[in-house]
């Protein structure tokens, strides 16, 4: 259950349903090794973020310490505590795409979508972000919007991707 999948494709979820749903979850996986990092994929999947409370919510459901829980959380890069986009983009910096064009690409993507790298657009719709790699080397600059990878990327064509996820 996601926020797209509850009560059809354009409704938000209530909040009550969400944590229904990540009650059901955790007592699915209490007492499973590797339940925490299987617990709070799932969570983040739900919420599309990990915050405090969610994050107490799970460390009080499988009898863990909160502190646990959120040492998991800050250290792997794929959780995070901040609300991100339906569409996340990323840019390489990896050395091929730095040296042809990558950092280009990230400024000329802060003016369109008027945020800074780790940010999100008021509606919600984007998320920028930078990754060392995407193994994309030989279409450097390369970017990701969601899954589908994007080469030789130049800065007059990003409104057009962009445009594709409106």
């Amino acid at each position: 259950m996601t926020a797209q999948k509850v009560q059809g494709a354009q409704a938000e979820p209530s909040e009550e349903l969400l944590y229904q749903e990540l009650d059901r979850i955790i007592s699915e996986h209490k007492g499973k090794a590797g339940a925490l990092i299987l617990v709070l994929h799932k969570a983040q999947t739900l919420f599309g973020h990990l915050p405090r409370e969610v994050q107490r919510r799970i460390a009080d459901g499988l009898g863990i310490p909160l502190s646990e829980v959120a040492g998991v959380v800050t250290f792997y890069s794929f959780f995070t505590m901040v609300p991100k986009g339906r569409h996340s983009i990323k840019v390489c910096l990896g050395t091929s795409c730095y040296v042809r064009g990558g950092q280009r690409l990230i400024g000329e993507l802060q003016k369109k979508l008027h945020i800074d790298v780790g940010g999100t657009t008021e509606d919600r719709r984007f998320s920028l972000e930078v990754v060392r790699c995407i193994g994309a080397c030989g279409l450097s600059p390369a970017m990701t919007v969601g899954e589908e990878v994007f080469g030789r990327v130049k800065n007059t064509k990003l409104g057009e991707i962009l445009e594709k996820y409106q």
